[in-house]
């Protein structure tokens, strides 16, 4: 059990009690987690009520032929890179038919890293319910094991924070 996992039960706790007030259902598309997300997320009692689908796609192929993500796009840019992230997003959330989707393709390490791309550089996408899909790319320090643990960490809370903003502005109409 890692010092992270509080944190992530309660973040996935969060998640359930805003999607379930939208009545939104969200997919996950993964990478360096290997799943982590999902197994996070269904830790919480109910979450079938709100979270169907959950793709790990560690290989290229299984990108494209899960996510829809091109062999021109993975050939231009790397698995793990902005254009990807944003396509397996979108990927998720067009197959889950989830209004929400979370992707995330990353080193983890201890070995493939580049200079480019070092070791706890991990790129995130997250597919809200307006069609728009929002990236960010972070660098985690730690073994394999805490950059894992890090990046269902942030996953999950830009994604409770964006579901949040959104229960706010219905409350607000």
């Amino acid at each position: 059990m890692s010092h992270y996992d509080p944190l992530i039960d309660s973040m996935a706790a969060r998640l359930g009690r805003v999607l379930g007030h939208l009545q939104a259902r969200v997919a996950t598309a993964e990478s360096c987690t290997g799943g982590g997300i999902a197994e996070a997320i269904t830790r919480v009692a109910g979450s079938s009520a709100w979270f169907e689908t959950g793709f790990v796609t560690y290989a290229n192929h299984s990108k494209q032929r899960w996510l829809g993500v091109t062999a021109d796009l993975l050939e231009a840019h790397g698995a793990v890179s902005e254009e990807v992230v944003q396509a397996m997003a979108s990927g998720a959330a067009a197959a889950a038919e989830a209004q929400f989707a979370v992707a995330v393709s990353g080193v983890a390490g201890p070995d493939g890293g580049s200079a480019e791309k070092p070791v706890g550089t991990v790129w995130f996408g997250w597919a809200l319910d307006d069609g728009s899909v929002l990236t960010e790319r972070k660098r985690f320090l730690g073994g394999r094991r805490e950059v894992r643990a890090q990046t269902v960490l942030h996953a999950l809370e830009r994604l409770v924070n964006e579901a949040e903003k959104r229960a706010a502005n219905r409350l607000s109409v």
